[in-house]
């Protein structure tokens, strides 16, 4: 059986949407967008969760190469990465508008009023 590859866009995307798999680090991201930069205290301040808690998500993040984060000792200040941030975001876009569902779809789709 031949062996089936995914493209290096599609491999991309799916780090991207992995890393922004949780509320908070939507909320990170979120916050981090609206400034220039910004340090971990601010993050923690704004997060309704535990200081090792808001490490982890940002070592995921910074991971995924959403956000960089530069030691300023004895602090660490974050900022997006903007060249990353916009990969991510063409990304998302074409997936989105190539995968867009057809009129017809599968079955009988569920309505909101139904639910």
């Amino acid at each position: 059986m031949a062996e089936k590859s995914y493209t290096e866009g599609q491999e991309q995307l799916a780090r991207f949407a992995k890393a922004m798999g949780h509320p908070a680090r939507i909320a990170i991201l979120h916050f981090l967008a609206k400034q220039k930069c910004c340090f971990f205290g601010d993050i923690h301040e704004v997060l309704p969760i535990s200081k090792a808690t808001v490490s982890q998500h940002l070592k995921e993040l910074k991971e995924a190469g959403l956000i960089q984060g530069t030691i300023e000792p004895p602090k660490v200040r974050y900022c997006i990465n903007r060249e990353n941030w916009e990969t991510a975001r063409l990304l998302f876009t074409d997936f989105y508008r190539d995968c867009a569902p057809k009129k017809e779809t599968c079955g009988t789709a569920i309505r909101s009023e139904d639910l």
